[in-house]
This record gives C-alpha cells, structure tokens and sequence, in this order.
C-alpha cells in the first residue's frame, strides 16, 4: 500500500528530498510544508499549509491526512525535538532526537564529545566571558582565529578572522553586543585549520553506518572562492581527488566512531549524519557536524542515489539499513550551481520575476526551487538563495558544462552564480590525467598544434628514447636509447616570475621557453650530467594564441640546441586561476650520468677542486650561452 509522505521546509535541499522520494512506486503523494514554488502541485508533490511549529497540532494532522512518513529538512526543528515529539505520538519521523541533534545545534558539546572520543578536530576552547576569550586569543600558540557562538541559531554565524584583533572584536560582539542573541550565551575559539575543506555524509541507524559519495561545497560567494561566505553556492560529488584509502579512514575512524561513541553515552544517533571536513596536510579533522542533509549537498548526492530512497529511510527508522544498504551510480558525476538574489548574503529584494525555467529543464538538467514563490502564474524570487541547478553526467567536466548552461537558460534580475564549481578537482584531474574540455574552467591543449611546425617538437633534436608518439596522457623516455650502462638520474624544476612580466610588458614572448630550458639545463650541466629530456606546462586565465605559440616554439627551439627531448607541452585554460591577461611557465628538465662518473665528481668536490659542467649545446639565455656560465 502506497504512502503519503510529509517533507518539512522550503528550501532546494526539501525540493530534492520530496523529488527523490516521489519516484519511489512506495509512495502515493508527497506534501511539502510550507514548501516553495518548485514544490506547487508538481505531480506527485504539492504544498501543505499544515504548522509545523506546534508539534501537537502537526502530529494530528499527519494522522488525520494517513500520513505515514514525515522527513524533516531544518536542523532548528530537529533541536527543538520534531523527531521525539511525533514518534511518541505514533507518527514516524526520519531524524535524530533532539538529544542526538546537540552534535549540530550544540557546538561546545559536540567539540567535547570529539575530545572525549579521540576524534581529530581542531583545538578549541569554550568562554562565556569575554575578557578571558580574547586573553586565550592572544596569548595560544596556534591561531586561534575561527569564532562560533555555542547555541543553535547562531551556528552558521562562523566568523573567520583576518587578525588576533579581529577575533576579539567578534567575541566582544558575540559575548558582550549579544548580536545572536541567547545562541551567543559562549563562543567556541577554534584553530584555523589549513586545508581543503569536503562533507561526508551517511545513513546511520545507530550501528550500522552507510557512507555516500563525497562531497565539496563552495562557500564563498565569488569565482576562485572569494567574497564573503554563504550557506553554499555549489557543489559537486563525488570528490575525485580524496583516494580510496582515505575514504575507508574516514568512514571506519570517524563516521563510525562518532555513531558507536553516541550509541555508548546512551544517545542512538538515527537518520542522516554529515560532517564537515578538513583535509589537512598532516590528517582530515571534523569541522562541524550537520544532523541532516545539508544544502546544496543534498541536490548533488541524492541524483546519485540508485536505491528506492523511501526504503532507505524506512530501514533505517527500523534499525535494518545492513539489509538495504545504498548503492550509488558508478561513472557518474553530479555539480549544482547555486542562483542566488542580488545583494546576498546581505539584503536583497523580492518578488522579481523568474523565466527559462521550463527551457533549462529542457536542457536535462534537475531545478530545485529554495527561495521563490508563485505570484498568480509566475514564479518570483523569495529568499537569497533562489535556485540550485543540478547535472548529472558522466563527468565532472561534462557535468558542469550542462550546470551552466542550464543557469544560463534561467533569468531573473540581477542573479548572481559562480562558474567554477568543481575548480579544484578539475585541476587535480587536468594534472593526473590531462581533461580534454572546452570553454569550462580547464581548457587542457596540445601544444605542439600551437607551434608552426611540420614535425611536433617532442621529435625534433638529437635525442633519441622518447615515446611521446605513443600518446596517451603521459609521455615515455627508454633510458637504454641513452647509452649509459649504470645511470643515475639528476632532475631540476624551475618557474618564471619576474621575466614574465617583463615580458608581457616588452610583448616579447619568444625567450621566455629559452630562459626556462636554460635554467634547468644549467643546473643539471653542474652534476655533469647530460640533459636528456625537458617536460614544460604552460597555463593562462585566457589562450592567447600567438602568446602560447612563441613560447612553446622557443622552449622547443631551447631543448634543440641542448640535445635534449621535449616532452610534456601541456597548455591549461584556467579562468577561475588566473585573469585574462595572466599566464605561468613551468619546467622539468632531467638528465643523466653515469654513476662511477658522479662519485669522482663528488670526491673532487669534496678535495675543493671545481666541477666542470659538460657544456656545449649553446642554448642561448639573453644573450648569454651556457658556456659563459661555465
């Protein structure tokens, strides 16, 4: 028999939680309250007037309407015990008690349970006098500089500051101004981690653990993470640059550690678990915690679910989720792009029409509705988060591609979005694997198509052993083609700073390949060694074609008259990097000697004799060949 089905809020994350579940043959109707215009009689799904506030008249209610299953969005109800109060009065809810929600909505408790428990977290101390707060600020010996009022209302409130002075302000404001109110009673003082920040989120029915696919949202308001921080303005999952092994580390030493630690201080924590983390250089730390799907996560995982999502909730509630674990599309990548109202996250006006949508749907992407209203038959903004557009493809590229073009079928004034959703696993995956993609966020070429050659400069010279016409995304060198019979390898990476904008000042371009060639050939000249292949990266906000071109055919020219192979070429497109007019050279030069040949050079060294290098190529670096260095 098919359920009725209630979903409380109004935002993108209850679009996408009444969406799933309305795919589920379980599921007869889904009621939305109060919902939004996304969520209007849409098929299965329509808005409810019921109040959710007064949990009495809301449990009648759901029994009045055969209500068999209520989902809660807001984490402000699930503290003020939504969950306890409708499951005492036979109503099933999908959630943690209040009791468990504390993780969220109770900052200093959820630090205390971390310590408690051995869960990495970033050091921390709780005050409620704001003298002693800025003291500890100042004199701790890490920085002490994240600010976070300890009640409910305030918890999105972080304040990140610049300076040690900052910090006190914000205490001051906080403890003293009270500007949250009764949230601000304490502040937590944490340490400001370094690092890339993802959520994890699982299933959980207070034993068993269920991991989904990893996510990163976007924070700042503006391209390359600038701008004052949001709810979120974007995401995408999974996160490929987080390996296999870490995944399983994080859901044996922290999910399931903080599920069993609340299940032995005698808290069941049941329904959706999300943690917020911090992948530092040394270990991943919990950041903070969600008792819920957070929002733009929830648009980006749930496409990705292949499971019937009502009978996940339903096991879970029931304590079965090891019968119905989550499976999730493999080879299938989900971004969303967040459209949010002129002046967000500060003030911002209502009521403006909104139009395209039925052509971006058109387009294959989801809609999910957070901040609008309907308005007779037009839909209207209604909040500082208006829309999340979601794609799902069969990668992260191709994922974003569709995102944006669906945002750009949409329109209402003055619509604010970010375009590089996804930028930092782009750029892991364009240097592991050298993405392809047009007009994104990377736009990877292979520079020997810039060169007016008619053979491509990986074969030119006097180098014999490179296998770059093989292909493929990496480049290959035989080193038996060398000669040596016992050779040890000598490498040396090098980057231009200044001469590039002497460069771009003088519009002279073609002795920037050779100075990098130069450099790195230089130092490897001074072990003795003999150059034996150069690899070159070339990256810019925006291609300037005869730019790449009279860098690329110097370098080339470069490694000619050293003798050496070029190997490499790779030229990035990276708008969300750098500006328009920016660009990077880098270089990788490696070379070879034969080991009874280093240990005499070595000896000599150390007897004060003076090392020759064995130059004799004449590469030529403003003016000056390499023999004039030696």
């Amino acid at each position: 028999m098919a359920d009725r089905v209630l979903v409380i809020g109004s935002g993108g994350r209850e679009h996408a939680l009444a969406w799933k579940l309305a795919q589920s043959p379980h599921v007869k109707q889904v009621l939305v309250a109060p919902g939004n215009a996304g969520t209007a009689n849409n098929g299965k799904i329509s808005n409810s007037a019921v109040l959710v506030s007064n949990h009495t008249i809301l449990a009648q209610f759901c029994k009045d309407h055969n209500i068999g299953l209520v989902v809660v969005g807001p984490e402000t109800l699930l503290g003020a015990g939504i969950v306890d109060d409708l499951m005492s009065a036979g109503v099933r809810c999908f959630g943690p008690s209040a009791k468990a929600a504390q993780l969220e909505t109770n900052t200093s408790f959820a630090k205390a349970f971390l310590d408690c428990h051995r869960i990495p977290t970033a050091r921390w101390k709780a005050f409620a006098n704001p003298q002693e707060a800025c003291s500890f600020i100042t004199s701790t010996d890490f920085p002490a500089l994240v600010i976070k009022a300890s009640g409910q209302a305030a918890r999105k409130e972080i304040i990140i500051a610049a300076s040690k002075e900052e910090a006190c302000r914000a205490v001051q404001e906080i403890l003293q101004d009270r500007v949250f109110g009764e949230a601000g009673e304490t502040v937590v003082i944490e340490e400001l981690l370094e690092g890339e920040e993802l959520s994890c989120l699982c299933f959980t029915d207070g034993v068993t653990v269920a991991p989904m696919p990893l996510v990163q949202a976007h924070k700042r308001l503006i391209d390359g993470d600038k701008g004052p921080n949001t709810a979120g303005m974007g995401a995408y999952c999974p996160a490929p640059q987080v390996p296999e092994a870490l995944l399983e580390k994080i859901k044996d030493s922290i999910l399931q550690h903080v599920v069993d630690g609340m299940r032995q201080q005698g808290t069941t924590y049941v329904g959706v678990l999300q943690t917020g983390l911090m992948r530092t250089k040394d270990d991943v730390k919990i950041l903070n915690f969600n008792c819920h799907f957070g929002d733009p996560q929830c648009q980006v995982i749930l496409p990705l679910l292949k499971n019937d999502f009502y009978e996940v909730i339903q096991a879970t509630i029931d304590g079965k989720l090891c019968s119905c674990m989550p499976a999730w599309s493999e080879n299938r990548t989900a971004v969303s792009v967040v459209m949010a109202s002129e002046g967000y996250p500060g003030d911002y006006a209502k009521g403006l029409e909104v139009t395209g949508l039925r052509q971006a749907r058109e387009l294959g992407v989801e809609v999910f509705h957070a901040g609008t209203a309907m308005q007779g038959d037009k839909v209207v903004t209604d909040g500082g988060r208006v829309l999340t557009v979601t794609a799902i493809k069969e990668d992260l590229m191709s994922a974003l591609e569709e995102a944006n073009k669906g945002v750009a079928a949409i329109w209402f004034k003055g619509a604010i979005f970010r375009k590089d959703i996804g930028y930092r696993a782009i750029a892991f995956l364009q240097r592991s694997v050298g993405l392809v993609h047009g007009d994104v966020s990377v736009y990877t070429l292979t520079s020997s198509a810039l060169v007016n050659q008619s053979e491509p400069p990986t074969v030119t010279g006097s180098r014999s052993g490179s296998h770059a016409d093989l292909g493929g995304s990496t480049d290959l060198f035989d080193l038996k083609a060398t000669g040596y019979d016992d050779p040890i390898l000598v490498s040396r990476t090098k980057g231009i700073g200044t001469k590039l904008q002497i460069a771009q000042m003088c519009k002279k371009h073609d002795t920037l390949g050779q100075d990098l060639v130069a450099m790195c050939v230089n130092d490897i000249l001074a072990q003795g060694a003999e150059p034996l292949f150069f690899l070159s990266y070339f990256a810019c906000g925006k291609l300037d074609t005869e730019v790449a071109q009279a860098v690329i055919a110097g370098t080339a020219e470069a490694c000619k008259k050293a003798g050496c192979a070029l190997l490499g070429r790779e030229t990035a497109e990276l708008p969300g990097i750098y500006s328009p007019r920016e660009y990077d050279l880098a270089g990788f030069a490696v070379g070879a000697v034969e080991r009874g040949q280093m240990f005499l050079q070595l000896e000599r060294v150390a007897e004060g004799d003076v090392v020759i290098g064995l130059a004799s190529s004449g590469i030529h670096s403003h003016g000056f060949s390499l023999e004039n260095y030696y």
